[in-house]
C-alpha cells in the first residue's frame, strides 16, 4: 500500500505540471490584463485623459512583466514557486499572493469540510432510510427533499434567506465572519457562537445540497445490493435485518460516494462561490471570480493550481477510503505493491 501511495504521488507531479501550463494559458487567453483595469480605473475614477491613462498602463505593464511573451511569464512564475515558494505578487490587492491564499484557503476548507461531512452523514443516513422504506411515506418524503436540493439554485436559496434576514430579523451585520465587537479579540466560546450565527447560511444551503446528491446515489445503491445474492445468505443463516443491512449491504453500496470523495474536494471549494458573493464572505470563490473579472492573473492561476492539486488529493484519499472499506482492494493493493 505504501509503494502504491508513493506511485500516485509521483505519477501527480507531471500531471499537476500539464495543468499547470494549461491553467495558465487559459487564463491569459482573453484579451486584456490588469494593466487595462488600470486604464479604466484613471480615466473613471481619477479623470485622467485617454493618453495619460494609457502611459500609467504601458508603465505599469512593463514594471510588472505583463509585456513579456506568455511562455516567459508562465516560466517566471513556476520557477518563483518551485524554488522560492513564491506564488507571485497579487496586482489588485498589492501583496503577496501567498498572503491571499494563506487568508481566504484555510477558513474555506474549514467551511467546506463542515459543510461536506455533514452532507455526507444526513445524505447517507436519509438514502439507508430511504431504501429500506421503500414506497412508504419516508421514501417519498426524502426524495422530495432530495429533489428540492439538486433543483433549486444555491444563489436563489442565499437571496431568500438574506431576505428574510435583513428585512424580518433586522440583521444587519451581514458579510463577514464575525461582528465588528469580536474583529480583533481572542478566540471563546462567544466569538465561536457568533462564528455560527454568520456562516450558519452558507453551511445550511452547501448541505442541502450536497445531501440530495449523496442520498440520491446511496439510495439507489443500497436497494440494488439489498437484493444481491449474499444479502439473502447473510438473511438465511440468520442474521437479523438491521447485522444485515448495516454489516453487509450498506459497505458495499457506499463504494460509488468513496470514490465521489476524489472529485469533492475542489468542488467543495468553489461550490460555496454563489453563496459566498450573496454574503460577500471573504472566501475562495469570491477570490478567483474578482480576480478574473480585473486580471490579475497571479492570483487566479494560484487559486486553480490549489484546486487542481486537490482534485490529485482527493482521489488519493479515496483509493485510501476505498482500500480501507473493501478487503478486495487491499488484496490488489499488497499484491501490486
Amino acid at each position: 500500500m505504501l509503494r502504491f501511495l508513493l506511485v500516485r504521488i509521483a505519477s501527480a507531479l507531471p500531471v499537476l505540471f500539464v495543468l499547470s501550463v494549461v491553467t495558465f494559458a487559459i487564463i491569459q487567453a482573453p484579451p486584456g490584463d490588469y494593466s487595462d483595469y488600470i486604464r479604466s480605473q484613471a480615466i473613471n475614477q481619477g479623470g485622467a485623459s485617454f493618453e495619460e491613462a494609457d502611459a500609467q498602463a504601458q508603465a505599469y505593464k512593463i514594471a510588472n512583466g505583463l509585456d513579456k511573451p506568455l511562455p516567459l511569464q508562465y516560466v517566471n512564475w513556476i520557477t518563483g514557486i518551485v524554488t522560492r515558494g513564491d506564488f507571485g505578487h497579487s496586482l489588485f490587492y498589492n501583496k503577496p499572493v501567498s498572503e491571499v491564499v494563506g487568508e481566504r484557503l484555510p477558513r474555506t476548507l474549514a467551511l467546506a469540510l463542515v459543510c461536506h461531512i455533514l452532507a455526507s452523514v444526513i445524505g447517507i443516513t436519509f438514502g439507508i432510510l430511504a431504501a429500506t422504506r421503500q414506497y412508504t411515506w419516508v421514501d417519498t418524503l426524502l426524495s422530495g427533499i432530495s429533489f428540492l436540493g439538486m433543483t433549486v439554485p444555491r444563489f436563489l436559496m442565499a437571496l431568500i434567506i438574506v431576505y428574510i434576514m435583513v428585512f424580518h430579523f433586522n440583521v444587519s451585520d451581514i458579510g463577514s465572519f464575525q461582528s465588528a465587537r469580536y474583529g480583533g479579540a481572542p478566540w471563546s466560546w462567544d466569538k465561536f457562537v457568533d462564528l455560527l450565527k454568520h456562516v450558519w447560511p452558507v453551511i445550511a444551503i452547501a448541505t442541502f445540497g450536497g445531501l440530495a446528491y449523496n442520498m440520491r446515489v446511496m439510495r439507489g445503491n443500497l436497494l440494488d445490493t439489498l437484493n444481491a445474492q449474499y444479502v439473502e445468505t447473510a438473511r438465511a443463516k440468520g442474521l437479523s435485518e438491521r447485522k444485515v443491512i448495516l454489516r453487509h449491504a450498506v459497505p458495499n453500496a457506499l463504494h460509488p460516494l468513496v470514490m465521489y470523495q476524489g472529485v469533492v474536494l475542489p468542488y467543495m471549494l468553489t461550490g460555496e462561490i454563489e453563496t459566498a458573493i450573496i454574503f460577500a464572505l471573504p472566501t475562495v470563490g469570491p477570490a478567483i471570480v474578482g480576480s478574473m473579472a480585473v486580471g490579475d492573473v497571479y492570483v487566479t492561476a494560484t487559486f486553480m493550481l490549489v484546486l487542481s492539486a486537490t482534485l490529485i488529493v482527493g482521489n488519493i484519499i479515496a483509493d485510501l477510503l476505498l482500500a480501507a472499506l473493501d478487503p478486495r482492494v487491499r488484496q490488489m493493493g499488497g499484491a501490486t505493491a
